[in-house]
């Protein structure tokens, strides 16, 4: 069986990079597939575990010349007697995925892990040693494991730092040697009568060489030790463009510095400052990018954020605040006013309101009591609450929310593939373009044709580092991503969220999706040799044993008008028909016309009241009770406040609105007809959903909308497949996104912002794209003699990071994108208007 796990991948620059990583993966015997996100700089790997190890994939990163992110974890563990027990903490941990190596020490009673962090986590960990029947002790100050990707993140930032103040110090002063005499000619005699010669050597050439030789050899050996190591595995990145550049102006510089005499009279030019400044300014882009990379991130921190700390359990009768990694299933918790809940659960005791605005996006308070479910990460406002808990760790609702938004922020939509093909080729392509401008100018340059052949071949190279290609897709992936987090949408992958801009019809479920998803009973009509009372109580104690809801909107009914219900026999349910029990030896058969056409029964009776509730958006359904036709009965759903609103949105984006149900045509069309539905299809079974979208789909892309339960089929066969529900829902594996809150508000703002990211996406490419193939020709001379334009290698390597700069930039600016349906215009709605019957 394959594996899959994720790797955190140090030191790449741009998407040569992230190629040169994914082809080293995939040459590892065993490996099926690699696929590697610049922007989150993660490696996702699967593989044959038969085959490789891990521990062979990070020495694979490591001889590409990239740092695998791991971490080591130390755990008290008690309980530990013998050698056995050692053996079997160690099989414990080493069975965990993501874990290299566990060593456990009896005599210090300590286990020391190393693992990757974006695979497996600490809590995972200490699980494993608590279901092998050990404790693993916390420390007394509770120190929270520091995340290992962050720490290295930010140690990147602080080297870059650190290495751009250097070569700042002494690319300056070496920049203003270079430009200054040639803005102002008696500046350039000062210094030519100041300085002087050393025989042929000028002064200030050797002052320009020791002002450039720290920075090429200091800063600057980044760029050789990953350039060098490219080189040595067929595979030129931005770093071997970069070192290839500035040594070849570096030691020219130098030639022409103590052996001016080799050269043309008075062509013994120095480009030390070319060198210098070069290095210095893409360090400065470099510093940028990684700052912006952080930002890019944002909503990531925010959702880490909502993990709360710690938990107040109830243990042998006492309150103890324990770290929330320690809380162990079916615990008791209490949680105060204004305190976070730490875990999933299940109220046992007390009364509140909880705010789930950071889960779902509703901003109203939802009321708890015992019963009633809770998620890790929300805010309990009034009350106090004691509840279980169900769900620990990486099995909570937040949980599983970040690893979403993580899996979706790593993954590559379609549109990637052109620029991975490109790219392949790219840099391969620029040398070569680099070595025939480096000829044409030494055989038609003139006098100078060797200075002049350098400096378009070295502005060449530093021109086309193809960071912003690299950058182009992931940045605004992850910042698009992480905004529909933020608003209550979870895309599963890249190419849910470009699939859903490209949409032409939203084909919806009715209940649950539309509507409230809680029937209730309005009509009970009896034939005129049945006793209403004796009929409700049947049909009533037959749907008891259902969980379907309209089963319950008929039993809470006859509870209501009083009616005594009796326990039901042989219940057995007929998918997509309706059910058959004994009741007091009574068979009692209760469906829809369909379900009494198989039975044989005629409704026609029933036609004037069918037709009267259909007309008013009522469900009809049917009873029989011992083989004979006894009543008619109509349930209502009200219609959720924002369901009005989103499909006006979706109209206005000029998509059609389709709605699929089990209802009879009738009560499916009046309910269109209320909404504005484009296109009904009805009497549909749940077998036939799947059916009915490829029905769809020969008109379109068709996004279907649904509960993510009874709709998968729909889900899976649809171009695109929306769940809707709480936050409990994330699990659903057949939707493609997942909107958190419970309404269709939702999926306008889905593709609103699948639109905007692609639109992103799309004008990040461009200038990608664009900037090399203008700005490619410029470097290497070819307008200068028809119109005197040519580009300097220093100008080039600030247009670079400018341009990798710009990417980021404008990747983040999808932070400020503002749904179509506001949240708060949504509850608007709901507080003006009374829900609407159907």
């Amino acid at each position: 069986m394959s594996t899959t796990i994720e790797l955190g991948v140090q030191g790449m620059t741009c998407a040569a990079c992230v190629n040169r990583v994914e082809r080293g993966l995939k040459k590892v015997d065993g490996v099926e597939e690699a696929n590697v996100n610049l922007a989150t700089e993660r490696a996702v790997v699967t593989f044959d575990p038969e085959k490789t190890t891990p521990q062979a994939l990070i020495e694979k990163v490591k001889d590409i010349g990239y740092e695998a992110v791991v971490s080591e974890l130390e755990l008290p563990v008690s309980g530990m007697t013998c050698a056995n027990c050692v053996s079997r903490v160690e099989r414990a941990l080493k069975k965990q995925q993501g874990v290299l190596s566990a060593s456990v020490n009896l005599a210090s009673e300590r286990a020391t892990v190393q693992y990757l962090p974006t695979t497996v986590s600490p809590a995972q960990l200490k699980q494993a040693i608590r279901d092998a029947g050990y404790e693993v002790i916390e420390a007394q100050s509770g120190a929270q494991q520091e995340d290992a990707e962050k720490a290295a993140r930010e140690l990147e930032v602080k080297k870059l730092r650190s290495s751009l103040t250097i070569a700042a110090v002494f690319s300056v002063p070496l920049f203003f040697l270079a430009m200054a005499p040639m803005l102002y000619m008696p500046f350039e005699m000062w210094l030519m009568d100041t300085l002087g010669h050393w025989g042929d050597i000028m002064v200030m050439n050797v002052l320009m060489l020791l002002l450039a030789t720290p920075v090429q050899f200091g800063p600057g050996m980044r760029f050789y030790r990953g350039g060098w190591k490219a080189l040595k595995h067929r595979s030129p990145d931005m770093n071997t463009l970069v070192m290839i550049g500035t040594t070849a102006a570096y030691a020219y510089s130098v030639v022409a510095t103590f052996f001016p005499a080799i050269f043309p009279s008075n062509t013994a030019h120095v480009y030390f400052e070319a060198s210098g400044v070069v290095i210095t300014l893409v360090l400065l882009g470099k510093y940028f990018e990684a700052i912006a990379k952080g930002k890019s991130s944002e909503a990531m921190k925010k959702l880490l954020s909502l993990q709360a700390k710690s938990a107040r359990v109830i243990r042998g009768g006492q309150e103890m605040e324990v770290p929330v990694d320690d809380v162990r299933l079916m615990e008791q918790i209490l949680v105060r006013p204004g305190e976070k809940i730490p875990v999933d659960g299940e109220v046992l005791e007390g009364q509140s309101f909880v705010d789930e605005s950071m889960i779902t996006g509703e901003p109203i308070p939802v009321e708890k009591t015992a019963g009633s479910k809770v998620t890790g990460g929300t805010i309990n406002q009034h009350g106090v609450l004691t509840f279980k808990a169900t769900r620990i760790g990486a099995d909570t609702a937040l949980a599983q929310i970040i690893k979403l938004v993580e899996r979706a922020q790593g993954s590559k939509p379609p549109i990637q593939g052109l620029a991975d093909k490109v790219v392949a080729v790219f840099v391969p392509i620029v040398l070569g373009i680099a070595t025939l401008t480096f000829l044409a100018w030494l055989i038609f340059g003139g006098d100078n044709a060797l200075s002049l052949a350098l400096v378009h071949t070295v502005a060449v190279l530093i021109i086309a580092c193809p960071c912003a290609m690299g950058l182009a897709t992931p940045t605004s992936i992850m910042v698009g991503t992480g905004k529909a987090a933020e608003l209550g949408v979870l895309f599963k992958n890249g190419e849910a969220l470009e699939m859903l801009q490209k949409a032409d019809i939203v084909a919806v479920d009715k209940t649950g999706t539309l509507t409230m998803g809680k029937p209730t009973l309005t009509d009970f009509v009896v034939q005129p040799d049945f006793n209403e009372r004796d009929v409700l109580a049947l049909v009533a104690s037959a749907e008891k044993p259902s969980e379907h809801p309209v089963a319950e909107a008929i039993v809470k009914g006859a509870e209501l008008r009083g009616v005594d219900l009796i326990k039901a026999d042989a219940f057995h349910a007929v998918p997509g028909f309706g059910l058959e029990a004994t009741v007091s030896g009574h068979k009692v058969q209760v469906g829809a016309d369909r379900y009494m056409g198989k039975l044989g029964l005629d409704v026609s009776s029933f036609g004037g009241q069918a037709q009267g509730l259909g007309s008013e958006g009522k469900t009809p359904l049917y009873a029989a009770v011992d083989g004979k036709l006894a009543a008619i009965i109509a349930v209502s759903d009200p219609i959720k406040a924002s369901t009005p609103e989103a499909i006006k949105a979706l109209h206005s984006m000029g998509l059609k609105v389709a709605m699929i149900t089990g209802d009879n045509k009738n009560t499916a069309e009046a309910i269109g007809r209320q909404l504005g539905i484009d296109q009904v299809l009805a009497e549909v079974l749940p077998s036939g959903k799947a059916d009915a979208v490829k029905t769809l789909q020969e008109q379109g892309k068709v996004i279907f909308v649904g509960d993510g339960i009874n709709d998968a089929p729909a889900l899976a066969q649809a171009d695109v497949g929306l769940a809707i529900g709480t936050g409990t829902d994330v699990a659903i594996e057949t939707a493609d996104v997942i909107l958190m809150a419970g309404d269709m508000r939702g999926v306008p703002n889905a593709i609103s912002l699948s639109t905007s990211t692609l639109k992103n996406i799309k004008f990040n490419l461009f200038w990608a794209f664009a900037y090399n193939i203008i700005l490619i020709p410029v470097a290497a001379g070819v307008l200068q003699s028809s119109l005197g334009w040519s580009l300097s290698p220093v100008l080039a390597a600030a247009a670079m990071g400018l341009s990798s700069v710009f990417v980021l930039t404008n990747a983040l600016r999808l932070r400020s994108f503002r749904p179509p349906v506001k949240v708060q215009d949504a509850q608007k709605v709901q507080k003006a208007t009374q829900p609407l019957q159907v």
